[in-house]
């Protein structure tokens, strides 16, 4: 058994082409195929980031008081 990890990238049908050499000629395979898209690193939120807000439990922890918003700026 061999595991194979490769990326490759979708053609212009939408499909992934693979060829995958197993060097044994007249041999049955059982072959897993698994596609996940590649997350581009550090572009956008990392998963589950979005879930860490509220996530401090910690009754000692506190926020400081802010000092007021400067007023707005009109445009016009």
């Amino acid at each position: 058994m061999a595991t194979i990890v490769m990326q490759s990238r979708s053609g212009p049908d939408s499909k992934l082409h693979l060829e995958v050499p197993v060097g044994q000629p007249d041999t049955e395979f059982e072959v897993e195929v698994v596609v996940r898209p590649i997350t581009p690193k550090g572009k956008g939120w990392p998963p589950g980031y979005f879930n860490l807000f509220g996530s401090i439990d910690d009754e000692t922890f506190t926020v400081h008081p802010q000092p007021p918003l400067p007023p707005p700026v009109e445009i016009g």
